[in-house]
Order: C-alpha cells, then sequence, then structure tokens
C-alpha cells in the first residue's frame, strides 16, 4: 500500500553545548551554536524513509524557520526524504502559532492534490519541549493521533503504534489518515552518504513566507536551569565503611 507521508521538524540547536541567553532573555545566543533537528525527529524522518521503502509512495519534511533551516531540510532529504517545504519565518513562534502554520500549508496541499496519509512529528522539541504541536495539528484537522510512540507498522490499511507504558506497552490500531508524534528509540537513524547529500541538492524545495499571528500566549523571560554538579561522599576506610555501605543500601532501595 503506497504511502504520501509528511514529517514536521524544526532546527534546534545543538544540545551538547553550554546555552547562553541574550541580555534581554528573550532568545538563545545562537552565535556560536551549531544547529540540527531534535532526536525524536530524527527518528521520524527514518521510519517515514522506512515505510517508504517498504511499501511505495513518497515522503515530504517541512520545517517552519529562517532561511538557514533550509540546511536541516536538505539534510532530511539527504537521508532519502523525496521533497521539503520550508515555511520561511524571521521570529520564533509558539506551539499554538506553529501549529496553525502547518495546518494551513497542509490545507494548501490538499487543496493542490497532494493528501497525506501520516503525519509525522517529534514527541517534543529540544529547544522549547511544549509536547504540543503534534496534538493541536491533530485536532485542527480532525485525525486521530497517538504520542510518545516507540513502533510504527502498516497493518489492514491502518497503523498498528506501540507506547511504552509502566510495565510494558500500550498498543493502538488506527486508521489512515492520522497524526503520529514518534520517541527517540523508535529506530536507529542512518547517517546521509555523500551521494544522498549530493542528490539533496537537487530535490524540490517549496518556500513559502509565513507570519506570526497575534500572540495569544505571552513570553515573559527564559530561564537557564542550573546545573547539577556531581558529588562524592567518603562513606569511610576499609571495614569501618561497611556498615555504612549497606545504609547507602537500603536508602536508595537495593538491599
Amino acid at each position: 500500500m503506497p504511502l504520501n507521508i509528511l514529517c514536521c521538524v524544526k532546527r534546534v540547536p545543538m544540545t551538547g553545548g553550554r546555552i547562553v541567553l541574550t541580555a534581554d532573555e528573550q532568545a538563545i545566543e545562537t552565535r556560536h551554536l551549531g544547529f540540527t533537528i531534535s532526536p525524536h525527529e530524527e527518528c521520524g524522518v527514518e521510519e517515514a524513509v522506512r515505510l517508504i521503502e517498504a511499501n511505495g509512495g513518497s515522503s515530504t519534511v517541512l520545517a517552519l524557520g529562517p532561511p538557514e533551516a533550509e540546511e536541516q531540510l536538505r539534510d532530511c532529504m539527504a537521508l532519502g526524504i523525496d521533497r521539503a517545504i520550508h515555511l520561511l519565518a524571521d521570529d520564533e513562534f509558539d506551539g499554538q502559532a506553529t501549529a496553525r502554520a502547518i495546518v494551513e500549508a497542509i490545507e494548501a496541499e490538499r487543496a493542490a492534490g497532494t493528501e497525506y496519509d501520516v503525519v509525522f512529528f517529534g514527541n517534543e522539541s529540544a529547544d522549547a519541549g511544549g509536547f504540543q504541536v503534534g496534538i493541536r495539528v491533530a485536532h485542527a484537522l480532525g485525525r486521530p493521533c497517538v504520542t510518545g510512540v516507540k513502533a510504527v507498522a502498516l497493518e489492514d490499511g491502518g497503523l498498528r503504534l506501540e507506547q511504552e507504558v509502566p510495565g510494558g506497552r500500550d498498543v493502538y490500531r488506527v486508521p489512515l489518515p492520522a497524526v503520529v508524534t514518534v520517541k527517540e528509540g523508535l529506530n536507529l537513524p542512518r547517517y546521509p552518504s555523500v551521494p544522498g547529500r549530493l542528490r539533496a541538492k537537487q530535490k524540490p524545495l517549496a518556500r513559502t513566507a509565513v507570519s506570526a499571528p497575534t500572540p495569544q500566549l505571552e513570553k515573559l523571560r527564559l530561564i537557564v536551569p542550573e546545573g547539577q554538579g556531581k558529588q562524592a561522599e567518603i562513606l569511610g576506610e576499609g571495614a569501618d565503611a561497611a556498615p555504612r555501605v549497606v545504609v547507602v543500601l537500603h536508602e536508595i532501595g537495593v538491599a
């Protein structure tokens, strides 16, 4: 069964570096940061490529962001995505505005004759971690949505989705079209090859300028949480430390 899949990704700072805020505490200082997409979204892109390889069809990647986000879109196409949609925006959108822009883009694609069977999101972005864009898009489109997915399979014309829960996994079967938010660990994303990067330069990328609507949410300021320093406790020396070791094992629940 051929599929038409859309993957929504976001350009985010690489999380391995030290995060510094601008003087007004309204944004992240990005002059010395590299950019990528979130690990959850990498798994979404990989899953889309695998599903198309196994079942046929086509795949599209969409990102809302500044002109520099083209780099992340090209990276996704180097992995095997067929085409890209770039919603050009100079300002950062909140989750509500981002979802609205994505819905408008999907409806424009539908009007042009392209209907997406599956829309993949990462469970949350690596920077804002709002956990809401995928759900908002699904609600606006009137489609079923399963979040936090760790396994995807095409089954009986729909999707079989697994979600990790304490003690095991919940299994959902949903009809198409559907919206799915996936978590890191769903698969092992591949690395883009040199031929893949060369092909990505020739793949179609549609650009549409979008402007932020009047915000419904107000951002006061950003805060970088304090780091948690590592500590070491000396329990004693020699045999004299043994009783304290037993106490600590009881405290952490392993004895």
